[in-house]
């Protein structure tokens, strides 16, 4: 590996074990360090903290932390120069066979391939006299351009004495071309590689002393920026990325410890939210990769970044605070208005495992990480109290609509195959014989697990579904969902108006056509029919005719008496609605013939 010109020859002799065996090397002192740091912290630090109170042990304590800090960037830098080496011995193989191929080729056509690439080749022999015209042996230059088919030419005479055209008859010369072609390819390619993993190892230089300053850090996260640049395709080759998630927890058990440490510690978006791979490994890939993405944000700027940045801010410090149940961290990203999957509880530990779908109005920005996190936290605490084996998320893995005067069922079918494969994902890694997953949809969120439920097979292993605030799922009864109509739950307030919201063929007569949508259809009382149960989306969740489980609510406050959307909000708040609240939480705990019941609509 040498940044500069690369010849034939070099990448003909190349030795890549040697490259990997260097990677072997620093991956054992990346290792060392982090062994030594959670070693310093919890035997050492831990240990003076909380039992010693003076000045000096305060001194001692400073000096520790600066030792761990050591050892966390020896460990994070050691760790980079292992993908380094491990991505340029990799993406060099495929050059190297390359060349390897056309030099054996050549010998074998008894060619030969000079110092500067040029190739000779002998003249066509036919029954042992030369063909052609030629005698000996013609050279051709080293390869030409990639895609030319450029050889040297012979010239003919045209036909009564026109200009011809240039050609050569020795099939030898064009099979040398393409030879000289093959090899120049290989060498250009492997050069590429070359310059880009030198120019991310020439930046994993310490700086002289002893603390880790914010400089440091700063630093740090330019090198796993570079390297990151520099091995994402070796890296992202390998992810199976269009495999099931059972095959994707079979290629990451496969794996030694050092190519997962390689993903974590260089490329954790790749693997961050990934359905398959265990909760764990999320998690700790996704608390990787926050800070990163926060920072490509804060680079990019605009309204749009800065709403992000305020969710993502937000779950950041939530991390930073500890809970109980404990926090994970399951998907993080930016695209469209951005993605976020938080759980209470460790899903592949608990036997009852729910996955809320938000719905109208949800995006990751700060009211997310607030209010919408804390209805995940809320449910599992709740469902703790039934059981203790059970844990709660909150799936933002889709685009949800942002006004209710222009939802349609798009968003709902984008989102549904993306729900079912992180449901899938959920039985996949769940350590239990049998767990009980509940697939909880709450407003628009209800219609995008009611299209999942009517995708091919339902929703994987969903055992119950639970409706909070619905304006219709996009089926009329409640046994279409998949799961059985006993095994769907409905909660809805009186006073919640998206429940209430009229049909389209009862919009589509009055003001939704003067732009006043379903919404203003209902507050302006266009609802011929107050007794109709088909809403929105289809028939009414909590009618009679759908046939679900409708349990108590808070009716809430009325909109007309400035309840605003109140009773939409409160069907997970303990301090809000305590009964619905608890109902949810003994449906996801399992123990859902003690929920308290209502009468249909």
């Amino acid at each position: 590996m040498t940044g500069t010109a690369l010849t034939w020859q070099q990448l003909r002799d190349l030795k890549r074990p040697e490259f990997e065996e260097a990677g072997d090397g620093w991956h054992e002192v990346s290792g060392r360090a982090d062994a030594d740091r959670v070693r310093t912290d919890k035997a050492m630090t831990a240990k003076l903290r909380d039992t010693q109170d003076s000045e000096s042990a305060k001194a001692a304590l400073a000096r520790l932390e600066r030792l761990s800090r050591n050892y966390e960037y020896i460990h994070t830098e050691s760790g980079l120069v292992r993908t380094t080496l491990n991505g340029l011995a990799a993406e060099l193989a495929d050059p190297q066979r390359e060349l390897t191929q056309a030099l054996e080729e050549a010998a074998g056509l008894k060619f030969t391939v000079h110092e500067d690439a040029s190739i000779s080749y002998p003249s066509a022999v036919v029954c042992g006299n030369p063909q052609f015209g030629e005698t000996g042996e013609k050279k051709v230059p080293g390869g030409t351009a990639l895609g030319s088919s450029r050889f040297p030419l012979e010239s003919n005479p045209g036909l009564n004495g026109e200009p011809g055209f240039d050609y050569n008859p020795n099939p030898n010369a064009a099979m040398a071309q393409d030879i000289a072609d093959r090899i120049a390819r290989a060498v250009r390619s492997a050069a590429e590689i070359d310059r880009r993993y030198a120019s991310a190892l020439r930046k994993l230089k310490a700086a002289a002393g002893l603390d880790v300053t914010e400089a440091t850090l700063k630093d740090m996260a330019g090198d796993a920026s570079a390297v990151r640049t520099a091995a994402k395709d070796y890296l992202a080759d390998n992810v199976p990325f269009d495999k099931s998630p059972a095959e994707r927890k079979e290629w990451w058990e496969g794996l030694t410890e050092e190519q997962r440490r390689e993903y974590l510690d260089v490329a954790p978006d790749l693997v961050g939210n990934l359905d398959g791979i265990p909760s764990l490994v999320r998690d700790e890939a996704n608390r990787n990769y926050l800070p990163v993405l926060i920072d490509s944000l804060e680079r990019r700027g605009g309204d749009d970044a800065e709403t992000k940045l305020g969710g993502l801010r937000a779950i950041e410090e939530k991390l930073g605070k500890p809970t109980i149940p404990p926090m994970y961290l399951l998907g993080i990203g930016d695209e469209g208005n951005g993605r976020a999957i938080v759980s209470y509880g460790n899903p592949d530990t608990s036997k009852n495992v729910s996955a809320y779908v938000p719905g109208l109005g949800t995006k990751l920005d700060g009211d997310f990480a607030g209010g919408t996190v804390q209805r995940a936290l809320d449910t599992a605490i709740g469902a703790q109290g039934h059981d203790p084996s059970s844990a709660s998320i909150v799936w933002l893995g889709y685009d949800a609509p942002q006004n209710v005067d222009v939802i349609s069922t798009g968003d709902a079918e984008r989102g549904a195959p993306a729900y079912n494969e992180f449901m899938n994902g959920l039985g996949v890694t769940n350590e239990n014989k049998d767990p009980h997953l509940t697939a909880i949809g709450h407003s628009y969120g209800s219609l995008t697990v009611g299209t999942a439920a009517q995708q091919n097979g339902g929703i994987p292993g969903a055992d119950d579904i639970i409706l909070l605030g619905s304006p219709g799922v996009g089926v009329d009864k409640a046994e279409d969902l998949g799961v059985g109509k006993d095994h769907v739950y409905v909660g809805a307030a009186d006073n919640d108006l998206v429940t209430q919201l009229p049909s389209k063929q009862q919009t589509g007569v009055g003001f939704i056509g003067a732009g006043a949508g379903p919404l203003g259809a209902y507050l302006l009382g266009d609802i011929a029919d107050q007794g109709d149960d088909d809403l929105y989306f289809g028939k009414d969740p909590a009618s009679q005719a759908f046939g679900a489980n409708r349990f108590l609510v808070d009716d809430g406050v009325s909109v007309l008496e400035g309840g605003k959307m109140s009773a939409h909000s409160q069907y997970f708040t303990p301090n809000k609605d305590s009964v619905s609240a608890n109902n949810i939480a003994l449906i996801v705990a399992g123990v859902p013939q003690e929920i308290k019941t209502e009468e249909w609509r």
